[in-house]
């Protein structure tokens, strides 16, 4: 254990505040030369068309794997991507322990089958209730409620006193599921002294409450009664409660279900295992579509977030033909657009609309509810747990914001404004930032990781933006043009206004860059190679308004 004299308790996010998404949270304790660290998740996020090629975008963990000899363990609140889905990525750069739910380590293992290369990461099980002790760090997993199976608030204590990591949350009284969110432990935690509430603030700019998960299920039942045709409904894979609720309503409705996506599956398989889906009739297999009813079916996919891959995204292109819908069927959007997928679900919606489909959202119906706390489910954790310190996390600026002055007007001392990779000292003393440390994003690109010069990703947005040119210069033995050079233009447009190919202003322009540099300096080919790259790509600004980039090969 690290030497108490001096000893700090700092909190440092490499990820997720000032996001959605990717949430990666440091906790270090002990002084400054000599802390130990424990992270609590390791999340992704998901890239957009800035990022094209892009699978996955992760935390930069470059500040934590200097001192990884210090890292003590991992432990992940739950299993939604953004909280755990750069674990098989990022793990080998940290080669810490692992503490996670049952489900959570199913999921795990299951993802683990399915990934070539994946690796073999130890997990220790932790259960609603359990403490455990990961270095200087005693944790005590808090259920609540949220859109997965068990999720857990963290309580972290340490000689500095204790921190409620809340992770994901929302107060349900009648979730589909479970858990509930452990009031009475978090008031008990609260009674003991809490230095420090670390909060999630994803809907800290709604008032009220959420409906419960219960509600959504009466509501998604009366639509899936009421339709004509076949129901698809479009909602997060991981969300095991919305699928049994789904399932059940379906079969309230004399109607049988159909899994479409291959993450769906893999979730449910897990929670099958688990016993989350008990009771439930068996699902439908593929080949048994055709011979179902219109009416008498319900088809659950993934793809709520436009994701083109995705089930319902095949769907609206027509490219599941041994799963099609037809004019009058109903599409749910059992979800809420993460920020960023707007475009891409709006697309799918369209073409939905196109083919005849009947289209219903979260402004139509009580079809979805959010995991997360609204404002005065909010005000009661503050009422449980009254913290010193508080700490907004899990959001975008305006997000992280809005909970900072909810926590100062409801009486919270000291409210702790922080970003990603902000060091905020905890204690000892008044909550104060006190260095900042290297973050950022990795890129998962294919097999491979890296940073975006190293993956390439800054060269490919500029290509997707203004295209690339290539042009092969040769020169004899008297340094003079030996034949015009080729050139080959990919992803600029033929012509300018009057006419004129572009291939053909670029060569002209290549072919002047080395006339006006005299022969003697010729010899010089880095010289002879930038020339041309500059005529080119100033020919093209000059005849399209856009400089593409430029490759020049010079050679004798």
């Amino acid at each position: 254990m690290a030497d108490s004299n001096d000893a700090e308790l700092v909190f440092v996010p490499l990820g997720g505040i000032g996001e959605i998404g990717m949430n990666f949270a440091l906790y270090g304790y002990g002084p400054a030369h000599n802390r130990e660290w424990m992270i609590v998740d390791v999340g992704v996020t998901f890239p957009d068309e800035k990022h094209p090629g892009v699978d996955l975008i992760l935390p930069d963990t470059r500040f934590i794997e200097q001192q990884v000899d210090r890292l003590r363990g991992i432990v992940i609140t739950h299993v939604h991507e953004d909280h755990y889905g750069a674990l098989n990525d990022l793990w080998p750069r940290l080669k810490a322990k692992v503490w996670m739910t049952p489900f959570g380590a199913g999921l795990l293992e299951a993802k683990r089958q399915s990934e070539a290369g994946a690796p073999d990461i130890p997990v220790e099980i932790y259960r609603a209730g359990q403490k455990f002790v990961i270095g200087p760090f005693q944790v005590e997993a808090i259920p609540v409620a949220h859109s997965i199976p068990e999720p857990m608030a963290l309580a972290i204590t340490t000689p500095a006193g204790t921190v409620v990591h809340t992770g994901d949350w929302r107060i349900d009284t009648a979730p589909q599921i479970g858990p509930k969110t452990d009031e009475a432990r978090l008031r008990a935690i609260g009674d003991a002294g809490v230095l420090a509430l670390i909060c999630d603030s994803t809907n800290a700019l709604r008032e009220g409450e959420s409906p419960s998960e219960t509600a959504v299920a009466e509501s998604l039942e009366k639509i899936i009664s009421e339709a004509a045709g076949r129901v698809a409904i479009t909602t997060f894979s991981s969300n095991v409660g919305r699928v049994r609720s789904i399932a059940e309503a379906a079969a309230r409705a004399g109607r049988k279900v159909l899994l479409l996506g291959r993450s769906l599956k893999r979730v449910v398989g897990v929670a099958t295992e688990l016993g989350y889906m008990e009771g439930l009739a068996p699902f439908l297999a593929e080949e048994d579509y055709p011979y179902v009813p219109r009416n008498e079916l319900v088809i659950i996919c993934t793809g709520s977030q436009g994701e083109q891959q995705a089930a319902l995204a095949k769907l609206s292109r027509e490219e599941m033909k041994t799963v099609p819908l037809a004019p009058g069927d109903t599409v749910i959007f059992s979800s809420r657009a993460i920020p960023g997928n707007e475009r891409p679900i709006l697309e799918i919606k369209n073409r939905l609309i196109d083919m005849g489909m009947r289209i219903v959202e979260d402004s139509d119906a009580l079809v979805h509810v959010s995991g997360h706390p609204r404002r005065s489910e909010l005000r009661k954790m503050y009422e449980w747990v009254r913290p010193k310190i508080g700490v907004p996390a899990h959001g975008e600026a305006a997000h992280l914001v809005a909970q900072g002055s909810l926590m100062a007007m409801s009486g919270i001392s000291q409210v702790a404004q922080v970003r990603d990779g902000d060091m905020l000292r905890l204690w000892p003393g008044a909550a104060e930032i006190i260095d900042q440390v290297p973050f950022g994003r990795l890129y998962k690109d294919g097999l491979l990781v890296g940073t975006d010069e190293e993956m390439g990703v800054r060269d490919r947005r500029k290509l997707s933006y203004a295209g690339h040119v290539v042009v092969n210069v040769v020169l004899d033995d008297r340094y003079e043009l030996s034949g015009d050079p080729d050139i080959v233009a990919i992803g600029l447009p033929e012509a300018d206004a009057r006419g004129t190919e572009l291939e053909d202003l670029m060569l002209d322009a290549a072919i002047g860059a080395v006339d006006s540099i005299p022969r003697q300096r010729r010899k010089d080919l880095d010289l002879v190679q930038e020339a041309v790259r500059r005529a080119v790509r100033s020919a093209a600004n000059q005849a399209w308004g856009k400089k593409p980039l430029a490759t020049v090969f010079v050679t004798r």
